[in-house]
């Protein structure tokens, strides 16, 4: 028979439950942990929608350049024959040689959509306004503009031909504008019936004339600005294409040269304002150009309290770049939107000497 031990009450272990004071330690914490972790999303979000912004404006000032630069670069190029001043037929629709047929000019009221001269002064390769020294500034080129130019802003044209050799006009009622040259003589034609001598052997190029200006709209809206051109197409006319949104200015500059029958270093061209006397003589062999670009899209967290001072942007500052007297102002928008300020100086290839 056993004998049961009886039982020690001391050895029995109760289990306590957590207590009030301990759950609500706890909660701080979690509450701590989970306000830690909040912000630190909040914190990488608004750093990395920051960097998307600028990022964004960065791609938009490299294609903006990207598209002016390749332009200018090839501007004065005529095909076999270098320089407009030897070709017949543009703006002043003198004779041409007698080695070329040519049934019409180019002048009408189709080709003058944007001014009397302004497809065929192609002896003027680089032209540009400077609206800074306008006491009103105003948009120059002579065809209306998308929606509302920013009148202070500089336009750039460029002239030049296409790379590639093109048949005569292929349109039956000569609609495009083409530069016909050999070695030794040119000239602009919209003439179907056309033909290049041969010998030496000339070749047809599609004119180019290309007006860059700033726009206070863009396709995407109304209150957002927009790098646009005029482009020469089939007509002739003139087509309004947008290059890219984003872009809120443009200042240009011209690199003038002596003319003498080499072209000057880098550092020893004279960089002047359209309309500067000095552009009369000499020539153009480089152009610098200021964009500023503008974020789409306004952050409350953010304000753009710089004054940007650029080209001839020295004047008394404005906030309105279309306002009266903003030709010269220095910019200080004072508002919620990022931008980016890049400048490049472009040399032209085809320039007469070099």
């Amino acid at each position: 028979m056993k004998i049961r031990q009886p039982l020690n009450c001391t050895s029995v272990s109760f289990q306590r439950g957590v207590n009030l004071v301990e759950i609500m330690v706890a909660m701080v914490i979690g509450l701590f942990l989970v306000l830690g972790a909040t912000t630190l999303y909040v914190n990488t979000k608004k750093t990395s929608d920051v960097d998307d912004a600028i990022a964004r404006l960065q791609e938009t000032a490299r294609y903006a350049i990207s598209v002016i630069e390749d332009d200018v670069r090839m501007a004065n190029y005529y095909g076999l024959l270098k320089g407009g001043s030897a070709i017949d037929n543009k703006n002043t629709n003198s004779s041409p040689p007698s080695a070329f047929t040519v049934v019409g000019t180019i002048g009408g009221s189709a080709t003058q959509t944007c001014g009397a001269d302004y497809a065929s002064d192609i002896e003027q390769y680089i032209g540009a306004s400077n609206n800074g020294y306008l006491s009103n500034p105003s948009y120059t080129i002579d065809c209306t503009a998308f929606g509302a130019a920013v009148s202070s802003a500089d336009t750039l044209t460029i002239r030049r031909v296409e790379v590639n050799i093109a048949a005569a006009t292929d349109t039956t009622s000569g609609t495009r504008v083409q530069v016909c040259s050999t070695r030794s003589s040119a000239l602009v034609t919209r003439d179907t019936t056309a033909t290049c001598p041969a010998a030496p052997n000339g070749e047809f190029h599609n004119l180019i004339v290309n007006g860059y200006y700033i726009d206070q709209q863009s396709m995407q809206s109304t209150t957002y600005p927009s790098l646009r051109r005029k482009r020469l197409i089939d007509g002739p006319t003139f087509m309004d294409e947008e290059i890219i949104s984003g872009v809120e200015d443009m200042q240009v500059e011209l690199g003038w040269d002596n003319g003498d029958a080499t072209v000057d270093s880098a550092a020893t061209v004279r960089y002047v304002q359209p309309g500067d006397a000095v552009l009369a003589g000499g020539r153009i062999v480089s152009v610098r150009i200021w964009l500023l670009v503008r974020s789409e899209q306004a952050d409350g967290s953010y304000t753009d309290a710089n004054t940007y001072s650029y080209g001839p942007r020295t004047g008394t500052a404005v906030s309105n770049l279309s306002a009266s007297g903003a030709g010269d102002a220095q910019y200080a928008p004072n508002d919620h939107f990022r931008r980016l300020l890049i400048s490049r100086t472009i040399f032209i290839r085809n320039v007469l000497g070099s």
